[in-house]
């Protein structure tokens, strides 16, 4: 590229382009996750939906790969971005609720805190996940696990409307009317296909729900990850919950009851009022928590609850998705992770599953349900060579301690290295979503962090309408950072 043809990109945006030398080229290029070196060869900051139909034209003609990335939390199975342009949808910000029909249209870069403040305005929530920064698009695209999925099942599955820019610059909307094939594999299968400009999506009518943590330390995590496995059968869907091994850090983000010390915590989300709420708790209870926070919450507030960073942070993690956690199974997790186990993990979780979450829906997209009964999710810091080396270490540990327990399947967002596209999608998914890349993009143009290769097969396409924006109602502000 020279700077010439920079220049001209630049005039054809009313967004930016950023490339090494210029002053603020560290800031642009950096992941969510800290860890993750990113240096592509530019760093495009679309503001537009033509911003990004120039940015994909012009990564064409100068024989370039483009690679959409909202946050980065997931940047690190992306591997090297030698020439290719990082397109960083962050500025792209707009939120619109329609109430009366339960319908949100987000742009690329909303993060779900936004979209959960702006629909409980409404009395309605959003299937958002655990941390309220990360990207609404990327977080869907892979399937979304979140606080009321037991009740209502995968984000993706609460889409109804996708607008993106395809491999060869067309801005096209896929729905159930209109290139289904590329709707059914929006709804799942990453981030292949294209450039999402907006997403459409459902939202549930939950104002309140009764969430909150219990504490003990450490040292009981045998005792009450046991009384969580049992417990967890016999609650209904309307209870997500998650048990977790947790030392945290002395630092100032952490509260001051909390700070340095280490735990054994269960996590839920309770679509219920407090009576039936006390009841289903009791049992967890009885085993007398040091701190319980449980209280009925506006249901945004769930934001919160996982206590995630608020800012970038360099870890290293993945997850695994198991079969069963039978009593066999607790014990080796608690050997490669528990008390006495010298472990250096920041955190170990185990998310209950089921319900809506193992259902397969009627016209489903690409990941049409978890099949496994638990996922587990191994965290650690990564700020030094030194705790790189132990925390990769510590989370090889837990997957060998319940690599028997292995469902067979990985799920696309808990996936923190290069996987199978067979154990990510199954076999005959898998095969389907790369006839769907070799349509829409023949040239791979598109990089994701899970990429689906081409798979090419003689068959005709139809091309269909370019997007049309949902016509809702403005809710909240619509900040460009």
């Amino acid at each position: 590229m020279t700077n010439e043809a920079i220049g001209a990109l630049r005039a054809r945006l009313a967004g930016d382009v950023v490339v090494p030398g210029d002053i603020d080229w560290d800031d642009a290029r950096q992941a969510w996750n800290l860890a993750v070196d990113q240096r592509p060869a530019a760093v495009a900051i679309p503001e537009t939906a033509e911003d990004v139909v120039a940015i994909v034209e012009f990564a064409r003609s100068h024989r370039l790969r483009v690679a959409p990335q909202g946050t980065g939390h997931a940047a690190s199975p992306m591997g090297s971005l030698d020439g290719t342009v990082l397109v960083k949808t962050a500025r792209m910000r707009g939120v619109e609720i329609d109430p009366r029909s339960r319908r949100a249209r987000v742009e690329a870069g909303v993060l779900w805190g936004e979209v959960s403040r702006a629909a409980a305005v409404h009395g309605l929530a959003a299937l958002a996940g655990s941390s309220p920064d990360v990207g609404v698009v990327g977080y869907t695209l892979g399937g979304g696990i979140g606080w009321l999925g037991r009740r209502y099942g995968l984000a993706s599955e609460s889409v109804l409307a996708v607008e993106l820019v395809t491999g060869d610059g067309e801005h096209l909307r896929a729905d159930a009317d209109h290139e289904p094939e590329l709707f059914w594999a929006l709804r799942g299968g990453g981030g292949s296909f294209g450039i999402v400009t907006a997403i459409e999506f459902a939202l549930h009518p939950v104002s309140e729900v009764h969430a909150g943590i219990l504490f003990w330390p450490l040292e009981r995590a045998g005792e009450v990850v046991r009384a969580w496995r049992a417990w967890v059968e016999t609650v209904p869907v309307e209870a997500t919950s998650l048990a977790r091994l947790l030392r945290l850090p002395p630092i100032p983000d952490i509260p001051e009851p909390l700070r340095g010390r280490s735990f054994v915590a269960v996590e839920a989300a309770l679509i219920m009022g407090d009576d039936d709420a006390g009841d289903l708790l009791r049992p967890l209870r009885e085993l007398e928590p040091e701190l319980d926070t449980f209280a009925t919450i506006p249901v945004e507030q769930l934001s919160k609850l996982h206590m995630d960073p608020d800012h970038p942070v360099a870890g290293i993690g993945d997850g695994m998705l198991l079969a069963d956690l039978p009593e066999e199974a607790v014990e080796a997790m608690l050997g490669a992770a528990g008390p006495a186990s010298g472990s250096t993990l920041v955190s170990v979780e185990i998310r209950h599953l089921g319900g809506a979450l193992a259902a397969v829906k009627r016209d489903h997209g690409a990941l049409a349900w978890l099949d496994a009964a638990f996922a587990v999710f191994a965290v650690g810091s990564a700020m030094t060579p030194e705790t790189v080396a132990a925390t990769s270490a510590d989370v090889a540990a837990v997957h060998r301690a319940l690599a028997r327990w292995d469902s067979g399947r990985s799920y696309l967002n808990f996936t923190e290295r290069p996987e199978d596209g067979n154990r990510l999608f199954g076999s005959a998914a898998y095969r389907r979503l790369q006839r769907v890349k070799a349509a829409y993009d023949p040239d791979s143009v598109f990089r994701s962090n899970h990429p689906i290769p081409a798979r090419f097969v003689t068959t005709a396409r139809r091309r269909t309408r370019v997007a049309r924006p949902m016509r809702g109602i403005a809710a909240g502000p619509q900040p460009r950072v």
